[in-house]
């Protein structure tokens, strides 16, 4: 087997795109594509934000954010606010066509049009190295992307984000059960 080098870049699947959402010093909603985050925590999710994003102004002047997950329906809004700046764009959230909810737990907006939100309060924001740590405080979903009361990944669409054809793709094939499929192999 031959392999290709690539060097030392941030190139991994999956990469989410989740789409931070943070209200301004006007009470305005705001939000920005990332794509550099993870779990990090039982209830703690951290993600990399350059220090000058609007986002990140918002989230220390409220103290919470929202994480929605992008989904292919959407993907022009997700696309669009990971492109346009906050800093120079005043009604961003709205071309994208989203509209929001103000979240139960948090002082941050809930995208009505994102199916699944988690609802963040933020612990810390580091910005040496630009890691932003928030506890999960609220998962939201969308009862229109359930089934029988259980969250369906079809129905979510949710897309992950391919660093090494810059390209958005569709997640929901099940190729096996977690906790199960190499029990064979025990």
């Amino acid at each position: 087997m031959k392999r290709k080098n690539f060097g030392a870049k941030p190139l991994s699947y999956p990469q989410p795109v989740w789409i931070i959402a943070t209200y301004d010093e006007n009470g305005e909603p705001n939000a920005m594509n990332a794509a550099w985050g993870g779990i990090s925590e039982e209830n703690e999710i951290s993600v990399c934000l350059s220090v000058g994003h609007k986002t990140c102004k918002n989230f220390e002047l409220t103290g919470a954010f929202t994480v929605s997950m992008a989904d292919a329906a959407h993907i022009e809004g997700c696309d669009y606010v990971g492109i346009a700046s906050g800093n120079r764009v005043s009604d961003k959230f709205a071309k994208a066509g989203f509209t929001a909810t103000k979240s139960e737990f948090v002082n941050a907006p809930v995208i009505n049009e994102l199916a699944v939100c988690m609802e963040c309060r933020v612990k810390e924001f580091n910005k040496e190295t630009c890691i932003l740590k928030g506890e999960i405080v609220n998962v939201s979903v969308d009862e229109s992307a359930m089934t029988d009361g259980e969250v369906d990944i079809k129905k979510v669409a949710p897309v992950c984000f391919d660093p090494f054809n810059n390209t958005y793709n569709l997640i929901g094939e099940a190729v096996g059960k977690a906790w199960g499929s190499g029990k064979k192999l025990l």
